[in-house]
């Protein structure tokens, strides 16, 4: 069996990891391989603290696809021999000010309702364990569960164990046959046959000519990476998020000592670096951490997350030779192991596939049709909740 995967992303790369893992032939196609959104992402693992309000379908993916990322990582980084940039540290959302505490407050009984396990604690015990935060912060969500990696050194060490296997060319169509996609169409002209493609293109999806309109739109945001003097050194040793007057803010640490601030979030359409945007973010992080202005700039970067509708994946089958596997937003990362999983297992044509029940339905791509929308509007409650079953690397 042959595979294109088209898309050289954190969900392409790990899928087609996945599938050469089952002994599939694949052939990954992509311009400029994992320097799309993946090259920005700051790599957090938190199922807990991305829970947010109106989302409950993501609840249970975010927390099977955690689940199963300490395997991921062990197994990618004995393939590879890469260091991933894996922490297992706990993750900490700080109040900025009284009012953002009442948030985080209310936001931690969706997170226990979700089966995550929280705890608030007063901001003097979080500065006993992480002096750098500020005497402002008034209280603090610890997080035991949610942990990071760093997203560069893990699409390189994707991108080491797949080799040759990435092609550098941009696919600018599907090849169909008795409306069956059978191959690609690149930019000069080659054509590539293969029993099934994968798209996973992020938002450049929409661009290849055959794949059906899919409702995505481009969440642009600036992340900002830095270094702090030796005298400083290590300044964090937690994933430290935020509310600073209701708005969210990050500093992820590094094992290497590196620090990565974010997160804006616009949809102007406007490719470059936003001025606004870097002055928010380190105006919010001296909020919480007045160190982070000793620290020397090393990168700025900006990029655009594909988002859908509901901020859930899209993934299924769009005909008998291909899948879309997109719509990540800003979970791209901490998905990658189910959404590699899931896509593989379509593209395999596999008996069971990989998730908590009702994964299927949740991320299909003709879920936004009004009669799908409908069927949604009728699952109960205890149903978004149900704990994975099944899930498998």
């Amino acid at each position: 069996m042959h595979v294109i995967v088209v898309g050289a992303g954190i969900i392409g790369l790990s899928t087609a990891w996945n599938l050469r893992r089952r002994g599939v032939s694949v052939t990954i196609i992509d311009p400029a391989p994992a320097m799309g959104a993946s090259h920005a992402a700051a790599g957090m693992l938190a199922p807990a603290a991305e829970v947010v309000w109106g989302q409950s379908p993501l609840y249970p993916l975010m927390r099977a696809s955690a689940d199963l990322y300490p395997d991921f990582a062990a197994e990618l980084a004995a393939a590879s021999g890469h260091d991933l940039g894996y922490s297992s540290a706990e993750t900490f959302v700080c109040a900025g000010d009284r009012a953002d505490l009442a948030s985080l407050r209310e936001l931690i009984d969706l997170q226990r309702a979700a089966g995550f396990d929280v705890s608030l604690v007063p901001g003097s015990r979080a500065r006993d364990l992480e002096p750098a935060l500020s005497p402002g912060v008034c209280g603090a969500v610890t997080i035991p569960g949610d942990h990071s990696i760093d997203p560069r050194r893990l699409t390189g060490a994707l991108l080491a164990v797949l080799g040759d296997a990435v092609v550098r060319a941009r696919v600018t169509g599907l090849l169909s046959q008795a409306d069956r996609t059978v191959g690609v169409e690149l930019e000069d002209g080659t054509r590539l046959q293969a029993d099934q493609v994968v798209v996973a293109a992020g938002g450049s999806c929409n661009d290849i000519s055959g794949v059906p309109a899919l409702p995505l739109r481009q969440v642009w945001g600036e992340v900002i990476r830095l270094r702090a003097p030796e005298t400083l050194t290590p300044l964090l040793t937690r994933t430290i998020r935020g509310l600073v007057k209701g708005r969210p803010v990050y500093v992820v640490p590094r094992p290497d000592g590196e620090l990565v601030l974010g997160a804006t979030s616009r949809e102007d359409g406007r490719s470059g670096i936003n001025a606004g945007g870097v002055h928010q973010l380190l105006r919010d992080a001296e909020r919480l951490v007045p160190a982070i202005l000793e620290a020397e700039i090393t990168d700025i970067t900006t990029r655009a997350r594909p988002g859908s509708p509901d901020d859930v994946p899209i993934i299924g089958r769009i005909d008998p030779g291909c899948v879309v596997s997109t719509g990540f937003f800003r979970h791209g990362i901490l998905l990658a192991p189910l959404g590699a999983n899931l896509t593989a297992d379509l593209a395999c044509g596999s008996e069971t596939l990989a998730g908590p029940p009702g994964t299927l339905a949740a991320v299909a791509p003709d879920r936004f049709t009004e009669a799908a929308h409908a069927q949604q509007l009728q699952t109960t409650p205890n149903e978004m909740f149900q704990q994975p079953t099944g899930s498998r690397l």
